[in-house]
């Protein structure tokens, strides 16, 4: 079977079917769904909408956290040709009105009545959304139940019109529209074909396989298209799936005990930390012995990435007594997993890989659907503080400013309803450019050097890239996150936003304790500890890029608080406007 559609890739699970394919977790308990079950649902659900008058073309927007009937949605859309319009679920009703106004989408399917209540608020200014679908819950007013819609259809019909319907399904239709979180501004919604998806699973597949009998987890929220082009994977390698939030992955992660998910790097830095943290609180002849096999983990590294499983007595106590326990606490089975999304410090890649796990980091945008290079679990395939090499259905390329631009199937269509800005990203050559500056090694691998836009450029025309002098900051355990300042200005400042538990815990510690984080931003105390670490950092910098002053904002960055993406990215932009005056006083001293 040529796979040429997201159909297709699904036709792969419906040929292996198992009795526990998809489970969903949530704390306390799950549910198992069978691969009959499953596809069950999801053609009475193509029926339905079908019936509730979707056609090609039309726009069903689905806002839900991680279950399976998000891939049931999904999947239900694709069939009538329809295209999906995924809503994070942190999003406002101002921000959903202004998308479902945006795409003109007819359906809208939320996961709770809590979700539900965005769209009723704005139904009224949205004249094209025409019904509401609710997952669970008492339906709100105005709102159909999920399990009402799909039992009020023909059971004996629903499978064979699904592939039928499947079957005039291009894969230049498009699957999707995925608006942009951005840093500033309205998002721009995304065109992606089932072309640009497939290929890019296609491609991306060859790097990481992953066995059909593995488990794999999704926690990552399926509306961005990192998770959603993984998911995809594991459709086409028909592995069994555990589904679920990206809020409660901390505590479910050890009890699913998953062979293989992705997840952005703050993740990965998280459990960094926490283990770190405990290991700092352990008696001495703990810590020494977790250091002393750490080392031996990390020495075993290069034998590992040239695909030699590591020999010897000090590295298989280390692992027996030590390293095999750490692995524990994602539960024991990891094989790999991916991080994409934002740039993973390179400390955090060597610790996964000498704890005995292998985590390969990649590099994309939404607009490449989304992945445009990753390194691989083959021998010689990954190389470390590199994001791999690119995909080889992609051709990539540096501008003269040092620009990454590609070109290749999984290359978006264009910006719904923006020609002017589609055509801003291309070049006459065909080449999408990426907005991030990166160096392509003679070998092939990349290295992502920093974003074009976020580039600091000094009141004296020096250069500077922020993100690895911020990621240098964050291997403190009190720095959650840091906003270097200094375009256009005469030295560079920061602004630290601290790490919440263990800035508490240290306050505890050393007399402090009670006080909010607010009153611990200025304790003297507690700028000291800070300026250690930009001390530290400011050794290994040249005089122009050091880090002259810095504030310790009174909160955690958060997504909530509009300071991060989705993908837990800083929104500088909205950093600096919100902390403007703070930032002018640092100059003003």
């Amino acid at each position: 079977m040529t796979d040429l559609t997201t159909l297709d890739l699904y036709r792969h699970e419906v040929d292996n079917p198992r009795p526990a394919h998809y489970l969903h977790y949530v704390p306390g308990g799950r549910r198992e769904l069978s691969t009959e079950e499953f596809f069950a649902r999801t053609a009475a659900l193509a029926t339905a909408l079908e019936e509730l008058g979707v056609g090609h073309g039309d726009r069903v927007m689905l806002l839900a956290d991680n279950r399976p009937e998000w891939h049931v949605v999904d999947l239900a859309t694709a069939d009538l040709g329809a295209i999906l319009v995924p809503v994070y679920s942190t999003l406002t009703p101002t921000q959903v009105e202004y998308q479902a106004k945006d795409s003109g989408a007819v359906i809208a399917v939320a996961e709770s009545p809590e979700h539900m209540a965005k769209f009723r608020e704005v139904v009224k200014t949205c004249p094209s959304l025409a019904h509401l679908i609710q997952i669970e819950g008492q339906p709100i007013e105005g709102a159909k139940a999920l399990d009402d819609i799909i039992a009020g259809t023909d059971g004996d019909k629903n499978g064979d019109l699904f592939w039928q319907r499947a079957a005039k399904v291009t894969e230049d239709d498009l699957l999707t529209l995925i608006y942009t979180s951005g840093t500033t501004g309205n998002p721009k919604g995304v065109m992606l074909t089932h072309r640009n998806l497939v290929q890019n699973v296609l491609a991306s597949a060859e790097r990481a396989p992953v066995d059909p009998d593995a488990l794999a987890l999704e926690f990552l929220p399926l509306c961005h298209v990192f998770e959603r082009m993984v998911g995809y994977i594991f459709m086409y390698r028909s592995v069994r799936k555990a589904y679920c939030s990206v809020y409660h992955v901390g505590d479910l992660v050890a009890e699913i005990a998953p062979n293989a998910f992705a997840g952005v790097p703050r993740f990965y830095e998280k459990v960094h930390d926490k283990i770190m943290d405990m290991v700092g609180s352990a008696p001495a002849i703990r810590r020494a012995l977790f250091n002393w096999a750490l080392g031996v983990g990390q020495r075993a590294i290069p034998a590992r990435l040239a695909g030699r499983q590591p020999s010897g007595l000090a590295f298989a106590l280390a692992d027996k007594l030590v390293l095999s326990k750490v692995r524990m606490g994602l539960g024991g089975r990891v094989k790999f997993c991916i991080s994409g999304g934002a740039p993973l410090p390179l400390f955090v890649n060597e610790f996964f890989h000498a704890i005995g796990i292998d985590l390969i980091e990649g590099y994309g945008l939404t607009e490449t659907s989304p992945v445009i290079a990753v390194n691989g679990t083959a021998a010689n395939e990954c190389q470390l503080g590199t994001v791999g090499r690119a995909l080889s259905n992609l051709e990539v390329a540096t501008a003269d400013d040092g620009e990454l631009m590609v070109k290749g199937p999984s290359v978006m269509k264009g910006y719904w309803n923006l020609p002017e800005k589609t055509a801003e990203v291309f070049d006459e050559n065909g080449f999408f450019h990426t907005g991030d500056i990166a160096e392509i090694q003679t070998d092939g691998f990349i290295r992502i050097t920093d974003r074009k836009k976020d580039l600091i450029v000094t009141g004296g025309g020096k250069n500077i890239a922020p993100q690895p002098i911020e990621n240098e900051l964050k291997r403190s355990q009190y720095i959650d996150n840091a906003v270097l300042i200094g375009d256009r200005r005469p030295f560079v400042v920061a602004l630290l936003s601290p790490n919440t538990e263990a800035l508490e815990k240290w306050a505890g510690q050393h007399g402090a304790g009670g006080s909010t984080v607010a009153e611990l931003s200025g304790d003297p105390r507690v700028v000291a500890l800070f300026q250690e670490t930009v001390d530290q950092v400011n050794a290994g910098l040249a005089r122009y890029e050091q880090i002259k002053k810095f504030a310790v904002l009174p909160l955690m960055l958060s997504m909530e608080g509009g300071h991060l993406t989705p993908t837990l990215k800083v929104k500088r932009r909205v950093v600096e406007k919100e902390y403007a005056d703070l930032i002018d006083g640092l100059y003003s001293e």
